[in-house]
């Protein structure tokens, strides 16, 4: 999906990233997409946050396609709360290096981004590693004269 909310194709039509693999299992696909939008579009992280926590997944797991389109959009958002971003970031590395988070960390994360945006973090932190696993298998190539990844964390 690029910045705009739109689904890039490539020149024979087919869908960019893990659209096309929506469209090979459509029951569940469908579900993913929805998921994935009310994430994009309707959840409660703050914008930035939420980025930084796909970015965070897209290094953990190498995923250069998830990269190639989340970090431009990370990168236009202003910070808005250094505080509510350290704590989210802390979390997701957290999430990602252990599969849980410690009482501590929770009762950070929910100070920091309330109880349904720490809930939401880690949908967030599922949701990507699910894509980022279908990107791998499915062996989704960055799309044509696409720089290759250079995964910041």
């Amino acid at each position: 999906m690029t910045p705009a909310g739109r689904v890039e194709t490539a020149p024979d039509g087919t869908l960019h990233g893990p659209f096309d693999a929506m469209l090979r299992a459509p029951r569940s696909g469908t579900a993913l997409q929805a998921l994935g939008a009310a994430l994009r579009y309707s959840g409660v992280l703050p914008d930035r946050v939420r980025e930084l926590a796909i970015l965070r997944v897209a290094a953990h797991h190498r995923s250069a396609y998830e990269w190639h389109a989340h970090a431009p959009v990370a990168a236009a958002l202003e910070v808005v709360d250094p505080h509510a971003e350290r704590v989210a970031v802390a979390a997701v590395d957290e999430l990602l290096g252990t599969g849980d988070l410690t009482d501590d960390a929770w009762s950070r994360t929910v100070d920091a981004l309330g109880e349904a945006g720490a809930v939401e973090l880690t949908t967030v932190v599922g949701y990507y590693a699910l894509l980022a696993m279908q990107l791998r298998v499915l062996r989704v190539p960055l799309p044509d004269g696409a720089p290759p990844a250079t995964f910041c964390t």
